[in-house]
């Protein structure tokens, strides 16, 4: 009898010891294939990031090389803006928005205003109001159009601080100006004076809401 039991306690004992072994082995193979699946997952990402920046990289470095055309403007309420955008779009060109230290208000363009800014900057020839926007590299461009509203009859200050802080030699510079009424007067001939350097063309005015056609037409018809 003894015996008997002997025996039944050894055969659960090994039952027990069976089971736990292989619970244990099953642990540790769901603990491989989560750490496997991780490490996969892991990897996968890391490959997608690399391969998203070096896309990102090539396109940043096509959409700058090649390209010779920029746009310059200065656009107080928008009206030179949409011009130089519609030219951008025609030229392929790059943009570059030249942008004041201190923002033009509504008074500040008041010219019925004697006491205006704008109409004092205008009244001084000296007058160089600051810009705020960055420099542009002017290398590789063989072509600017540069914008800008007539303000009484003449380019805004504004653009003479830019064209004297620049050199424009060997680019054909073409300048554009928008108005109600006013035409170039002498503004394109200000700009060439005051820059010294660069092919200056004659300007052209357009009115607000120019069509894209009307500035095509332009273009082409640029020697």
């Amino acid at each position: 009898m003894k015996k008997i039991l002997t025996s039944i306690a050894a055969l659960m004992m090994f039952g027990l010891t069976a089971c736990s072994g292989s619970a244990a082995v099953t642990t540790s193979a769901q603990e491989t294939t989560t750490a496997a699946t991780t490490q996969a997952a892991e990897t996968t990402a890391a490959t997608q990031s690399e391969t998203e920046a070096s896309t990102e990289g090539t396109t940043a470095e096509e959409t700058k090389a090649g390209k010779d055309v920029l746009v310059v403007y200065f656009s107080a309420t928008g009206t030179t803006k949409d011009v130089a955008e519609k030219i951008a779009s025609i030229t392929n060109g790059d943009l570059y928005e030249i942008k004041p230290a201190k923002p033009y208000s509504d008074a500040d363009l008041n010219w019925n205003d004697k006491n205006s800014r704008s109409t004092k900057e205008q009244n001084n020839k000296k007058s160089r109001p600051e810009i705020a926007s960055g420099t542009v590299d002017l290398s590789g461009y063989k072509t600017v159009y540069i914008g800008y509203p007539i303000w009484w009859g003449e380019e805004p200050r504004i653009l003479d601080t830019f064209v004297e802080s620049y050199k424009f030699d060997g680019i054909k510079m073409i300048p554009f100006c928008t108005s109600a009424s006013s035409g170039v007067g002498r503004s394109d001939k200000n700009l060439a004076e005051r820059a010294g350097t660069g092919d200056w063309q004659k300007g052209k005015r357009f009115g607000a809401g120019a069509s894209e056609d009307s500035i095509r037409s332009w273009i082409e018809g640029l020697n």
